[in-house]
């Protein structure tokens, strides 16, 4: 190994060689592998890893349109507080049990859309 060169200087060599390296026969691929590995100090087989990794596809972020609105949400919470803070998976099969009981005690006013929305 030459000297210690930076993580930015690898990924650029990286970059560089990896097109040539995909191309090269298996003589060429020898001895650019050779190269890389002196100049970088990777071991063989990660170097060869390196140059045959794949690119990564960006992936754009798939925005989902909000099925509930606002006041499902709030309603929700209010149900949340009321099981003390129970997580999702027991606080799902507690909604229709907790439901009536909240309306009967004034705690959560809903009409039959919202109500249907939440069970």
């Amino acid at each position: 190994m030459v000297g210690r060169i930076s993580m930015a200087t690898r990924s650029e060599l990286i970059e560089a060689i990896t097109e040539r390296y995909k191309v090269a026969r298996r003589e060429d691929k020898c001895r650019i592998l050779d190269e890389f590995v002196a100049v970088t100090g990777y071991h063989r087989k990660h170097a060869i890893r390196a140059l045959n990794r794949r690119e990564k596809k960006s992936l754009a972020s798939k925005r989902h349109s909000a099925l509930y609105g606002e006041d499902v949400r709030e309603a929700l919470i209010v149900l949340w507080e009321a099981s003390e803070r129970l997580c999702s998976k027991r606080l799902r099969p507690m909604i229709p049990v907790l439901l009536p009981a909240l309306e009967r005690h004034g705690r959560l006013q809903l009409d039959g859309k919202l109500c249907s929305k939440l069970l």
